[in-house]
């Protein structure tokens, strides 16, 4: 499925990012991944963050390539990391990866279940690599984008 065809059903919105929200949000990125490494702190919670990176990184994709998810409906988690292969060229072994990490998050949030400890080190290593990828499509694709503040 294309992002136009996601447009279209409308599960993305066009969306014009100025380069002040994509520097915030890289930030931001920044901020949850060191957060995802602090081991004062639970496992939930580090994972919680690391979590929040790859989605923040994914909103970035969406960004530049002029869309936004629509929040208003649900999956707008899904729309984002299943759009990762067309905003910013992720391939599909690692897109099924993170797509796990949604699922596991989502049986955290909602039932109640624990996060093991292999799955926080799995969420802040793809995290980490996420977020040194959308640094560098950003660079390489968009650099006007990062000239922000």
């Amino acid at each position: 499925m294309t992002l136009q065809n996601l447009l279209a059903i409308e599960l993305l919105q066009a969306f014009e990012a100025s380069a002040e929200d994509v520097v915030k949000l890289l930030e931001a990125a920044r901020r949850n991944l060191t957060d995802a490494k602090v081991e004062a702190v639970s496992t939930d919670t580090r994972f919680d963050a690391a979590y929040k990176c790859i989605m923040q990184c994914a909103m970035l994709g969406l960004w530049a390539n002029g869309y936004r998810t629509v929040t208003s409906k649900p999956g707008h988690h899904r729309t984002a990391i299943q759009s990762l292969p067309k905003t910013m060229d992720i391939p599909n072994p690692t897109l099924v990866v993170l797509d796990g990490l949604r699922k596991q998050r989502n049986i955290s949030d909602y039932e109640g279940d624990p996060v093991t400890e292999g799955a926080l080190v799995a969420c802040v290593d793809e995290a980490g690599k996420l977020l040194a990828h959308t640094e560098q499509w950003l660079r390489t694709n968009n650099p006007e984008l990062l000239r922000g503040r």
